[in-house]
């Protein structure tokens, strides 16, 4: 074959190294079998050679990246397997190359060695580097795939189940009586057995306590690793371009392929890739002797379940998962979604093949300018891969562990001079801390688990709260290779490989693991990762600086795009350089095939991204799952739980609907929710509390009662949780998931204890399916907020199907309920896995509850950051889970509390209301309506409309506060350019006006255009079908009125325990131009403007008008700060927010500079026109609202006696300013009170300025 030549095609590369060696493969034996060399492969490339190129037709080469025929290579020689975005290849390496790639220690280039931590060398499987990315990082990956077994009938209950005490006394005491000392094998420290090491007579206390106190049974696992030595056929899947395939098939709608059987593997959300396709020998059970897999030249599909295959006597059942529930017009689309690796065509060859399959596959470069920025291919494409495992009905499948993977940084002086680490000029300098991992971004696995950023070295922070009151919140996935005691014989040889030895974790003297579990790893997250680096020495932390995201260096993004299949964790160590990446089953038996969900691994550049390093994963994951976030307008609302909690009836539920009623004139509401509290128990939904309810339809009575009131009604349900006392439980203890102990599963405690159903149950499923069809139908309800949707997955093995995995039972939990709702009702998720409630849920609560204090109360711990209700945990994860808003769902921040009954201060409240106002999620409060001041309803007033746009937190993965942000961007611009007409007497041109009325794009944004200077349209929110070009603005900023200009909306916060002065760099706060944005795909920094003597965008010469919402304060400040890189400082009290306007200013003509009437200072303005000697700002009046507004006027003669009018009477004007811009320009801020009646009248909302 040909050698391949990377420099050719500079960027990202996948290396997969495979070794040429006959006793690592097939046991010795070969497989003669040749493949055609009309397929493009050489006859000679075949088993003989260690490895066989499993020919493709109709795959021609891409860029020189492709299978070309070539003399057979030496039988000394080792293959190299290359994917990038411009190809794939299968190449020989020769003797030299391969000396030379094991001397070379940088991972840019293609090394089959690695030294770990150990100092021992290991064989490197894979590697992903690139030759020409500014980035230091590379990552590698030890082996190619670990699965963790167990005997298929030790996940079975009827195992772990421990009712009989006299079968623990026996296997513990009599075995060793009936077999003699000498032949004991148990760990039992028999009194003959004197020489045992002290730690098997720890195990043999271990087993004693565990059988004493009712702990499970031994669990014998095995973990079987495959390397590249293990690898049989190897399958290049060549794409082509999406134009190509459209010519000869004329079958791409949408821009996306509809049948990839000759264009790659498709995956959705990423789109068309080149792929390899990795076929490894079996190594366990009674398939390892099937080496030789078979060719034939069948027109089947590859057979990757094996069912028909199968040698054995056991027959494997029909699995009707699904059973009869009317199913959302998406469940075929996921049905096919494992077919997304893109069939293999009727001609092709097919494989019937017994052992683990592993597809690797990078998004192609598209030839298209237009779609060069889609997922940043041209800089830093995502490698994805996913393993399907063939059925085998003996074995349960703990874990798979799909990457053991090492992060590697190239030396400062190698990136800068060209220099290897070898050379002996430079081997003196060891400069890794540049650019080191700094931080880690923490995702917890439900709603209300931690999620943030984790300074690196610094404990992960958890639940305060022993594991019996909550490790159920945060339990996702669990790698349990470390969490029990095993057995140290192996199983029966027809099923356990006999030369497989077990893994024992805590017996063994001599074992050594290198992979991280659970009890090894020092950060866990669930589902995906990111680490960082703040590109700065951690000396600069010791002044007030904020440090900032887009100032950092690369990030490395390691996660799954879905969790349908399985849960998934992300393990790393203290130092953030070794991190392995798990799928886990947990025991499930696999009597069919399991595939697992594609795995994804993407480093990010420091340049190339904006503001967020995670975006271009959060979108592909978004499409992946069919998310529809934005076909269902915001919600702005009011729920009962936070004052009543469960103590509600009908008198005080009417009661606030009709002042919220009222309140409409002033704030939108348009859903009333009754939460937990109308029914007898959990479980028993329909047996409503005596006495408070309508007796006849009580819930069909409120639900109409509040439609009547122009608001939708909406109910809370726990569909998959009873209590312990309801009659559900009592009547059907079998739909009950019980843990291998036999109990009832722990769902732990939020104020009491309760049970979880089993969704791999259908009786469970028919039962949630009638109760929400229930809410839906009978009693009316348009919006469902599910709660403690996790109880459904609870960890054990006391469930109906056995096969299912806890993220399948999730999936097909979720499935059956937005079937029963169908696609109008609004659903809202809490207390719900995260990933897998992508594409099924309208809203997604992404904290835990809030609270009447801004840290948890006493008795319980203040210093909790896991699931305890408090604000501060509500804003931490409100703030950090902002990126998935509008891309997956509404984000769900929880409830804004108003009233004086709790403790929380004014400065606390305002800081609540400015988080959530910022990222443009659900609007609900939760407060006796009557009892509220207008004081405190006030701040309600000022964030109300949201405009849909979520701001961008800038310290995401630089801060130090225990994952706390403390600054938010929104841009604003407006919908159309000016049109001046010229000198003094210039005027805005008419106005197109957006979002005017709260009932249509307030309310729900859809695709709002916006264009700046450059005209440039885009659309607010995430497009479903459409890969979003991450590096746009267009999430967050919203358009307004012609005149208004461009400006940056910043909240700034203090989350200390005492008052301190925060600086930001001001770089971050001030709009930059479209020219830059273009060029570079991000704003430029202060240190990049200042390399190639340029100004920043639109950082004119004049400085910027600054004003700070929250006390409407004013100050101008001069172009020089900007230029000097002096910061934005504040002095902020304890939990103190402040929303900061930053606009460029314009001396030369009015501005408008703000107001206190809405939080953006814009979003309120329907139009904005000058004269020479007029300003006339026109304010929406949907709404009553009543402030100040604040207009810059240049110098002009008789603006001493400027006068205002306001609703059509005589307003009253103050000067808060006199800014003197520059050395020719002045001007003054003018302030104008206004009150907006609501009314509609043309004069309402309606203010002028004349001198």
């Amino acid at each position: 074959m040909a050698t391949m030549k990377s420099e050719t095609y500079p960027g990202w590369i996948f290396r997969l190294n495979i070794p040429n060696s006959k006793s690592n493969i097939n046991n010795g034996s070969t497989n003669t079998n040749k493949s055609s060399s009309d397929n493009g492969v050489d006859e000679s490339d075949n088993l003989e050679e260690g490895v066989q190129l499993l020919p493709k037709t109709n795959t021609a080469p891409v860029n020189d990246y492709g299978i070309s025929s070539s003399s057979s290579p030496p039988s000394s020689s080792r293959y190299l397997a290359e994917l990038c975005p411009h190809g794939v290849s299968v190449a020989t390496l020769s003797d030299d190359d391969n000396e030379a790639r094991q001397s070379d220690p940088n991972p840019t280039s293609t090394t089959t060695t690695n030294e770990t931590k150990t100092g021992q060398q290991t064989k490197l499987s894979w590697s992903y580097s690139s030759q020409s990315s500014p980035s230091q990082w590379n990552v590698t990956s030890s082996n190619l795939l670990s699965v963790t077994y167990r005997p298929a009938h030790e996940a079975y209950p009827s195992y772990t189940n421990i009712s009989m005490k006299r079968e623990y006394w026996h296997k513990s005491v009599g075995t060793c009586l009936e077999k003699g000392a000498a032949a004991c094998t148990c760990y039992g420290g028999c009194a003959t057995n004197k020489t045992q090491p002290r730690k098997r007579r720890q195990h043999r206390w271990g087993k004693m306590k565990r059988r004493i106190t009712g702990g499970p049974k031994q669990i014998h696992r095995v973990k079987v690793s495959y390397t590249v030595d293990d690898i049989l056929f190897v399958e290049p899947i060549v794409a082509q371009s999406a134009a190509a395939v459209a010519s000869e098939s004329e079958e791409v709608t949408n821009g996306h392929v509809e049948d990839a059987s000759e264009s790659g593997v498709w995956i959705r959300g990423i789109g068309n890739c080149h792929a390899l396709r990795v076929y490894l020998r079996p190594k366990f059970g009674s398939f390892a002797n099937h080496n030789n897999p078979s060719v034939s030249d069948s027109n089947d599909i590859p057979v990757d379940n094996g069912q028909s295959d199968l040698n054995c006597d056991y027959e494997l059942p029909e699995m009707d998962r699904w059973d009869t529930l009317p199913l959302p017009p998406w469940s075929s689309k996921q049905n096919s979604s494992g077919a997304e690796g893109g069939k293999l065509g009727t001609d092709q060859k097919t494989v019937k093949h017994w052992g683990p399959i592993i597809t690797f596959a990078i998004p192609c470069q598209s030839s298209d300018e237009d779609a060069q920025k889609e997922m940043a291919l041209h800089k830093c494409p995502p490698l994805l891969w996913k393993v399907d495992h063939p059925p085998n009905p003996h074995v349960a499948l703990d874990s798979f562990l799909l990457m053991d993977g090492a992060l590697h940084l190239r030396q400062q002086h190698e990136k800068e001079n060209g220099g290897s680490p070898n050379d002996s000029s430079t081997a003196s300098s060891s400069s890794y801390d540049y650019d080191a991992p700094t931080n880690v971004y923490i995702h917890g696995y439900q709603s209300w688990s931690f999620a943030g950023s984790v300074v690196q070295g610094e404990v992960q922070p958890k639940s305060a709260m022993p594991n019996v009151l909550s490790a159920a919140f945060n339990r996702g996935g669990m790698v349990l290779s470390g969490d029990h005691d095993n057995g140290g014989g192996n199983f029966d040889g027809d099923h356990w490989s006999e030369n497989m030895e077990a893994k024992v974790n805590d017996d063994s003297e001599n074992f050594e693991d290198n992979e991280l579990n659970e009890e090894t790893a020092f950060y866990k997250s669930d589902m995906f990762a990111c680490i960082s680096s703040n590109g700065a020495a951690t000396s600069q932390y010791d002044d007030e600086r904020i440090i900032l995201d887009e100032e950092g260096g690369p990030a490395l993004v390691v996660g799954f795009l879905s969790q349908r299949q399985q849960y998934g964790a992300v393990l790393m160590d203290k130092d953030l350089r070794r991190f392995n990446l798990y799928a886990c089953h947990e025991g499930v038996v696999a009597k069919r095939s399991v595939t697992s969900d594609w795995a994804y691994c993407q480093i990010v550049d420091a340049s190339s991204y904006d503001e967020e390093a995670m975006v271009y994963y959060v979108h592909a994951t978004g499409d992946h799952n069919e998310a529809r976030p934005m076909e269902k307008g915001l919600t702005c609302g009011w729920c009962s739980w936070y004052h009543y909690y469960s103590d509600i009836d009908h008198d005080s539920l009417s009661k606030n609907a009709h002042i919220l009623e009222k309140s409409k004139s002033s704030i939108g509401f348009n859903v009333c929710l009754i939460d937990d509290g109308y029914m007898t128990a959990w479980g028993d939904w329909t047996s409503l509390k005596p006495g408070k309810f309508v007796k006849d339809g009580g819930m069909r009575v409120l639900a109409d009662a509040i439609r009547t009131k122009g608001m939708k009604p909406g109910v809370w349900l726990a569909p998959f949780a009873c209590d312990k006392s309801s009659k559900l439980a009592k009547d059907h203890p079998d739909w009950i998931i019980r843990n291998d102990f036999g109990r009832e599963s722990n769902s732990a405690n939020c104020g009491k204890f309760f049970y979880g159903l089993d969704a791999t149950n259908p009786a469970v499923r028919k039962f949630v399916y009638d109760t929400i069809r229930r809410a839906v139908d009978e009693w009316g309800f348009e919006v469902l907020k599910l709660d403690f949707l996790y109880a459904s997955c609870l960890s054990g093995n006391g469930k109906y199907d056995p096969t299912m995995s806890r993220a399948e039972a999730m999936h097909l939990g979720l499935r059956t309920i937005r079937a029963a709702a169908g696609d109008d009702t609004f659903i809202i998720g809490c207390g719900s896995p995260i990933g897998t409630a992508v594409g099924f849920v309208d809203g997604m609560r992404v904290s835990c509850d809030t609270g009447p204090s801004f840290v948890p109360e006493f008795p319980l711990p203040h210093w909790d950051n896991g699931t305890l209700p408090a604000l501060r945990g509500m804003l931490r994860n409100t703030m950090s889970r902002s990126t998935f808003g509008h891309r997956w769902w509404h984000n769900d921040p929880d409830c804004i509390l108003l009233g004086e009954s709790t403790k929380l201060t004014d400065d606390e409240v305002v800081s609540a209301a400015s988080i959530v106002a910022m990222t443009g999620g659900m609007f609900l409060l939760s407060d006796d309506m009557e009892k509220v001041s207008e004081a405190r309803l006030s701040v309600a007033k000022r964030i109300f409309p949201l405009t849909g746009v979520t701001a961008v937190p800038l310290d995401l993965h630089s801060t130090i506060n225990s994952g706390m942000p403390s600054i938010l961007r929104l841009w604003c611009a407006e919908k159309s350019t000016l049109s001046k007409k010229g000198g003094d007497d210039m005027s805005a041109n008419e106005i197109d006006i957006i979002g005017s009325s709260a009932t249509s794009e307030t309310m729900n944004p859809g695709k709002i255009l916006r264009e700046q200077a450059s005209k440039i349209e885009c659309e607010v929110g995430y497009s479903p079908g459409n890969t979003v070009d991450p590096y746009s603005r267009e999430r967050s900023c919203f358009s307004v009125a012609s005149g208004l200009g461009s400006w940056t909306v910043v909240s700034l916060s203090n989350w200390l325990e005492h008052t301190a002065r925060l600086s930001i760099s001001f770089s971050a706060l001030v709009s930059h131009s479209i020219d830059d944005f273009m060029a570079m795909g991000a704003p430029r920094s202060v240190k990049s403007v200042a390399a190639d003597n340029t100004t920043p965008g639109e950082m004119s010469e004049y400085g910027f008008h600054v004003f700070s919402f929250w006390s409407s304060e004013y100050v101008w400040i001069p172009h020089q700060t900007l230029v000097d890189n002096n910061p934005l400082i504040k002095k902020l009290k304890p939990h103190e927010t402040e929303i900061f306007h930053i606009k460029p200013a314009e001396p030369t003509r009015p501005q408008y500079i703000g107001s206190n009437l809405h939080f953006s200072c814009g979003f309120e303005v329907k139009s904005f026109d000058w004269s020479a000697h007029r300003v006339t700002v026109c304010l929406k009046n949907d709404y009553k609202k009543k402030g100040s507004i604040f207009v810059y006027i240049p110098e002009s003669e008789g603006l001493n006696e400027a006068a205002a009018t306001a609703n059509g009477k005589t307003g009253h004007v103050e000067i808060v300013a006199r800014p003197s811009i520059g050395e020719n320009y002045e001007g003054r801020v003018l302030r104008v009170y206004i009150e907006i009646e609501g009314s509609g009248d043309p004069d309402d909302g309606l203010a002028s300025i004349h001198w």
